[in-house]
């Protein structure tokens, strides 16, 4: 999932366009992007969309919802409404505990049950909060619901008065997150960029975030989607050497050697590994030939 693009939860004109876009998965969003007062309303209808789009039988693109946080009153009933078969993911907000998340995931089982879905929806959870910061790893170790953790660093950084656009704290709490989420053995996913007009600002951060190992990065707007995918699709220079070491290693094994050199590099398992996702992931976009 390079790009994930946010869709109002209000504005269902926009679902079947954002569907149609190039974003690898579309964020329907219940928390930020709706005012009170249109919270049911906005519930109601991506319901009901859901159910639309589960029975005609689309595939393809990821469709996530950011449902409201655990400590509103909103958030019980946005997950009986949009678990359905439609859905993949539920975003959770500030998340401040590990049981917090159990609990999360229980309601989302009875969600399942009582609207017959068969494939179980999975959980991303969202670190904005110092304390989320702190339990990353155990909130992302909480349930094996859960699929990945994101970063939200406006509502990590604002309230205290922290420069969202300081590089040495950004950079600080990218490599917490992602840390945390290879200690559970999940994903780790950048958040929003603001400033829409800022393309530049918005690629040099998601290269940084795919540097740190994330696997994508979310999108307020479509133009930002190309720039995702483009941070987070692995350069030639990185298969065409990624490749040479994959083809090394069947050598280097068939001579009992755990550690070889190509192009000047010692290569032993952690590098491998490394090799190994890049030649998977260009395989998954499209870039190699199918194994």
């Amino acid at each position: 999932m390079r790009s994930k693009l946010f869709v109002p939860g209000s504005r269902p004109e926009l679902f079947a366009k954002a569907l149609a876009g190039d974003a690898d998965a579309i964020s329907i969003d219940l928390e930020d992007a709706v005012v009170e007062a249109r919270k049911d309303e906005a519930r109601a209808t991506v319901g009901a969309w859901l159910r639309e789009h589960a029975a005609a039988g689309s595939e393809g693109k990821l469709i996530i919802v950011r449902v409201n946080a655990m400590d509103t009153p909103h958030f019980e009933s946005d997950v009986a409404a949009v678990v359905q078969p439609g859905l993949h993911i539920v975003n959770l907000p500030k998340p401040e505990s590990p049981q917090a998340v159990r609990e999360a995931c229980a309601r989302i089982e009875r969600a399942e049950r009582a609207n017959g879905v068969a494939v179980p929806v999975r959980l991303l959870l969202n670190i904005e909060t110092p304390r989320a910061l702190r339990e990353a790893a155990a909130l992302a170790s909480a349930h094996p619901r859960v699929m990945g953790l994101q970063v939200g660093l406006g509502d990590l950084f604002e309230p205290y008065g922290i420069d969202r656009r300081e590089p040495a704290v950004v950079q600080q709490v990218l490599v917490a997150v992602r840390l945390a989420a290879a200690e559970a053995g999940v994903d780790a996913y950048d958040g929003a960029f603001a400033n829409v007009q800022d393309t530049a600002g918005y690629l040099a951060e998601a290269q940084l975030a795919r540097r740190l190992g994330f696997a994508g990065k979310s999108c307020i707007h479509p133009s930002q989607v190309a720039l995702a995918n483009q941070a987070f699709r692995p350069t030639d220079a990185e298969i065409a050497h990624a490749l040479k070491v994959t083809q090394a290693a069947v050598t280097a094994q068939a001579n009992g050697l755990g550690a070889f050199v190509v192009d000047g590099r010692m290569i032993d398992p952690p590098f491998l590994r490394r090799a190994q996702d890049i030649v998977a992931a260009a395989r998954r976009l499209g870039l190699l030939p199918s194994a």
